[in-house]
């Protein structure tokens, strides 16, 4: 038998004093609210388009960083938060771990991950994924590499983002890939700014020019927008193009 999470509207009193305590990181105002109202533990704040985020997922949403990040996941843990709960009637299904990977937010990763949440819970919004996935989809750097050193399980386009080659090395010489799995990748590596990455799997056949089905950007159009100039530069040496923009009888 399934109990359902108590839920408060985010203009609630209540709801308003919890997140105003969260975002400034105020652990014993947190922790005076959760005696007095122990439920706010596991509740769900739902906004006005009926998107609901728990106590964690209003700690970790963005801008992210907010203060005292530690004792708030002890706080609520202890209080028997989910720390894996997904966010309520969203398109995705992403965890607090997932928002905090989106932000860079190290500190909150940290946080969760030493309180016991699960490093590969799925559910990004960028590939249905774990963390991981949210952190490179979203260029966030100093998250991806945290998760990585934490022990996520990485994928090609992860490795290739954060330009691991070891792994990248092994990994195709162990089950090459057919050229056409290797674009994705490829354009990872010049969005992480990777250039011994990129430069390998152009040579194992990815598509210099291959438009991501995401944006229809080209390598050269992402490395140029994160502004990784070595990697621009050697991408427009090899002939790289940039995405067409517009397609109508008005397109330039």
């Amino acid at each position: 038998m399934s109990t359902e999470m108590p839920r408060l509207q985010s203009d609630d009193p209540l709801a308003v004093e919890l997140t105003a305590a969260l975002k400034a990181g105020e652990a014993e105002h947190l922790r005076a609210l959760l005696t007095s109202h122990r439920e706010l533990a596991g509740c769900v704040v739902e906004d006005a388009k009926g998107g609901g985020r728990s106590p964690l997922h209003l700690f970790a949403d963005w801008p992210g960083h907010n203060p005292n990040a530690a004792a708030i996941v002890q706080i609520l843990s202890a209080a028997g938060a989910d720390l894996d709960a997904p966010a309520a009637a969203m398109w995705h299904r992403e965890t607090p771990l997932h928002w905090a990977a989106s932000n860079d937010d190290v500190a909150l990763i940290d946080a969760l991950l030493d309180a016991g949440a699960d490093i590969e819970h799925e559910g990004s919004s960028i590939d249905g994924g774990p963390a991981l996935s949210s952190a490179v989809g979203y260029g966030q750097w100093a998250a991806a590499r945290r998760l990585a050193e934490r022990g996520a399980r990485t994928q090609l386009w992860h490795e290739a983002a954060l330009g691991m080659m070891p792994e990248i090395v092994r990994r195709l010489g162990t089950a090459p890939l057919p050229a056409g799995e290797l674009s994705g990748p490829f354009w990872n590596a010049c969005h992480g700014g990777q250039l011994a990455a990129a430069e390998y799997l152009l040579e194992h056949g990815a598509d210099l020019n291959w438009p991501a089905p995401w944006t229809g950007q080209t390598a050269l159009d992402i490395a140029e927008q994160a502004e990784h100039r070595e990697v621009v530069a050697w991408l427009l040496e090899r002939g790289a193009v940039r995405a067409k923009q517009g397609s109508g009888p008005d397109a330039s």
